[in-house]
């Protein structure tokens, strides 16, 4: 994911925050643009660079 992120975005910087309990959420500036809880599943290839794309939707 951070390769997909990083290739899509090279003027940004990624940062993974190691958690446990299945958490996965990416945030932009702050704002929560997926989360693995509330959608009940892990993102499909290409579905958070799109969401960026999109303005965010977490769910």
């Amino acid at each position: 994911m951070a390769a997909e992120l990083a290739e899509a975005f090279p003027e940004v910087k990624v940062t993974q925050i190691p958690s446990s309990g299945g958490v996965f959420d990416v945030k932009v500036d702050g704002v929560l643009v997926f989360s693995k809880k509330a959608v009940g599943r892990h993102a499909e290839p290409g579905e958070v660079v799109r969401l960026i794309n999109a303005g965010g939707n977490a769910g």
